[in-house]
């Protein structure tokens, strides 16, 4: 008998890096046990430098959309992960999962200076995120 997969829901602020980053990792790395979704509180549009820094670890999110958050209510989620402060702050009546985690992330797309600098924090925010899910979804 084949297993159900459990569902996460990443929510961060505008479903633009954060919350897609994790939703391509689990869907791409996690398959086999989670089914992944993202959004946003206030959603914006996909961050090119997300796309490309997910890229290079064989991840493709280009096709990704900013979802909002408020089409996931009534939903059945098992995990709904906030990935940032306002996000928390914002889902106090998200009342569909199962369970609730949060881990606050910075946003990459408020980092400044040279493009090498900002890659490089992106790529850092991403392996962050990396290592937050295999931590916390490796041995459910």
């Amino acid at each position: 008998m084949a297993r159900i997969k459990q569902t996460i829901l990443f929510i961060c602020l505008g479903n633009d890096a954060r919350s897609q980053m994790a939703e391509g990792i689990v869907n791409h790395f996690h398959r086999n046990r989670y089914e992944a979704f993202s959004a946003g509180t206030e959603p914006t549009k996909l961050d090119p430098i997300a796309i490309k820094v997910m890229k290079e670890i064989g991840v493709d999110i280009s096709k990704a959309k900013a979802k909002d958050d408020r089409g996931f209510y009534g939903k059945p989620i098992d995990y709904v992960v906030t990935l940032s402060n306002e996000a928390e702050e914002d889902l106090s009546s998200f009342v569909q999962g199962r369970d609730y985690i949060h881990e606050d992330f910075p946003d990459p797309s408020e980092f400044d200076g040279p493009e090498s600098k900002v890659i490089l924090e992106y790529r850092r925010v991403r392996d962050d995120i990396r290592a937050f899910i295999s931590e916390t979804f490796g041995g459910r």
